[in-house]
């Protein structure tokens, strides 16, 4: 709790402590959390994702220099590859930051996917939250650029960048199926490469062929990252479909859709933790099963079922026990 006060003090230290008893699920962890909660909901939570080599994190630094032209504090959660030694974050994005890692006014934390699909660790959405409730204005998440099933950030932004390059290969490949439809703004960067132009072309002709409904027309802007060129357009961008959201009521549903995916996610967390420890308090007997099923003499669905009727009944039973106090 005293990290807590910190952070809602403007303590960078307790601001780094507390993400990292968050990310690593430190006892404490969830408690913080809920002092920390009633204090969200004021950052705008900007997600940039695309394929790797895209060239996202210069895209955050020159987004980020732009905000802070402005006066706005930013946050950033780089989240990073995960390293097959240490578990940790390579911190290849920060390399690309230098132009505001100096600054007092944005934070940067680098996150490892710690093998969580999707782009995203389980840990940030809490971060993103901590850095709400720390004051920050806008808080980047710029994912690891994992590929076409990277969808995980439209759960976790309020609006998703989708940057692509041209001279790829198949330029549209990148943009295929789940991921072209979380694009709220598509940036078409290192666009002073030959085909830029065809790819937006590709971009507005796949948009209008799109089942899914839409209100906002994603909008897309070419850039050249490390000139600078075409950010300020971008982050008007961003503005205009802040705009967008808040005058007709989709932030709010957004926001509530969130939740709702994140409640999921904690409960799926806890039933994790509590299976784990299930295990650790009967590892003789699991081991032993494990050689049965190996053996063929048992199968792999009748432990896992059993293992969830044990889940079940502890679920029941703690119901029961809220239900009386109530």
């Amino acid at each position: 709790m005293d990290l807590v006060d910190g952070v809602r003090k403007g303590s960078v230290r307790a601001l780094a402590k507390l993400i990292t008893l968050v990310e690593n699920e430190q006892p404490g962890a969830i408690e913080a959390m809920e002092s920390i909660y009633p204090h969200t909901g004021n950052a705008y939570i900007i997600g940039i994702t695309g394929p790797p080599g895209a060239g996202k994190s210069t895209l955050t630094d020159k987004i980020t220099k732009e905000l802070r032209r402005e006066n706005y504090t930013v946050g950033i959660i780089a989240i990073d590859p995960t390293s097959p030694f240490t578990g940790g974050a390579l911190l290849g994005d920060r390399v690309r930051m230098q132009g505001v890692s100096n600054d007092e006014d944005v934070f940067i934390r680098s996150m490892a996917t710690r093998g969580t699909l999707g782009g995203l660790s389980r840990a940030t959405a809490d971060t993103s939250k901590i850095l709400d409730a720390y004051g920050k204005d806008y808080v980047i998440i710029e994912t690891v650029g994992v590929g076409q099933d990277e969808v995980d950030i439209i759960r976790t932004a309020d609006v998703s960048i989708l940057v692509v390059i041209p001279g790829s290969g198949d330029d549209i490949q990148a943009i295929k199926a789940g991921i072209m439809e979380i694009g709220d703004i598509f940036v078409v960067n290192k666009s002073d490469r030959e085909g830029a132009d065809r790819l937006v072309t590709e971009i507005k002709m796949m948009l209008d062929l799109s089942s899914a409904p839409r209100d906002w027309t994603p909008a897309i802007v070419k850039t050249i990252a490390t000139e600078d060129k075409g950010v300020e357009t971008l982050v008007e961008k961003i503005k205009e479909h802040r705009e967008y959201l808040m005058e007709s009521g989709t932030l709010a549903l957004r926001r509530k859709e969130r939740i709702r995916s994140e409640i999921t996610k904690i409960v799926e967390n806890e039933i994790f933790r509590y299976f784990d420890g299930l295990i650790a308090e009967n590892r003789d007997i699991y081991d032993q099963r494990l050689e049965d099923i190996v053996g063929k003499k048992e199968d792999p669905y009748l432990l896992a079922k059993q293992a969830v009727e044990i889940i079940a009944k502890k679920i029941s039973k703690k119901a029961g026990e809220y239900k009386g106090r109530g």
